[in-house]
């Protein structure tokens, strides 16, 4: 699937050059092109890779769930899809533990901490 993938995030023109000349990237080259999210030097990667997976782990399960299946929808849905999906998915996360614990996090100005519930 790379060649589907490839032309999905950086066109049919780059993508055909990247194959056929098969050139090695750096790490900026691939942030730039859209291909890799962030670069960081390899002596640094053990650091950021923790921190990245310490922020993940923070974040609220349930709404992210619900973010990946509105995302998921972008992808192939309409604009009409996409607005159905996030209406619903709103509501749900609103329904949750977690949103009541955010919303009075908010009010006490300190971080949230998430169940996934």
């Amino acid at each position: 699937g790379g060649s589907y993938f490839l032309s999905h995030l950086v066109g049919a023109a780059k993508a055909r050059e990247l194959y056929f000349m098969a050139d090695v990237i750096t790490g900026k080259e691939a942030a730039a092109l859209g291909i890799v999210n962030r670069s960081v030097p390899a002596e640094d990667l053990a650091q950021a890779a923790a921190e990245l997976a310490r922020r993940l782990a923070g974040l609220p399960t349930v709404a992210i769930g619900h973010m990946k299946k509105n995302l998921n929808t972008a992808d192939h849905g309409s604009l009409s899809d996409v607005l159905d999906s996030e209406a619903i998915h709103m509501i749900r996360t609103m329904m949750t533990e977690d949103h009541k614990a955010a919303s009075q996090a908010f009010v006490d100005k300190r971080a949230p901490v998430f169940q996934g519930r």
